[in-house]
């Protein structure tokens, strides 16, 4: 698997986003928030991800677009743990919650702290069918 994140990987259309936020599991790791939802879309990866840093939290938007840089660099380095976990597609959505700015080992400890709990998730509901 190649370690990028290309164009068909992201989530943009915005009757998805509006379906994510309405319809989406939200799973919190103080600092990062994930919303998921289990859905078919037409892209060819399994996932089809988002980043969004809200104004309220850091106002300065130069912070804010360093901090979704930050995360996707992480996302793109592990997403194959997310891949290899799963057999349907899914949309994500990582918000970022922290007050402070963190640093880049510090959101990729966060983002593989989300990887696990949405992995568990995902098990326990598979138990449950």
């Amino acid at each position: 698997m190649r370690s990028i994140l290309g164009k068909e990987e992201k989530l943009k259309h915005r009757k998805l986003i509006e379906q994510l936020f309405k319809e989406g599991l939200r799973i919190n790791s103080n600092g990062i928030q994930l919303v998921y939802l289990k859905i078919q879309h037409k892209g060819t990866f399994p996932i089809k991800v988002g980043f969004s840093v809200p104004k309220r939290i850091m106002k300065l938007a130069v912070d804010r677009n360093r901090l979704k840089r930050r995360m996707r660099e992480v996302y793109r380095k592990n997403k194959h743990l997310f891949y290899k976990n799963i057999s349907e597609q899914y949309i994500f959505m990582f918000i970022y919650t922290a007050k402070d700015e963190l640093k880049y080992l510090e959101i990729e400890e966060l983002i593989l702290n989300l990887q696990l709990k949405f992995i568990n998730k995902i098990e326990e509901n598979e138990k449950k069918i």
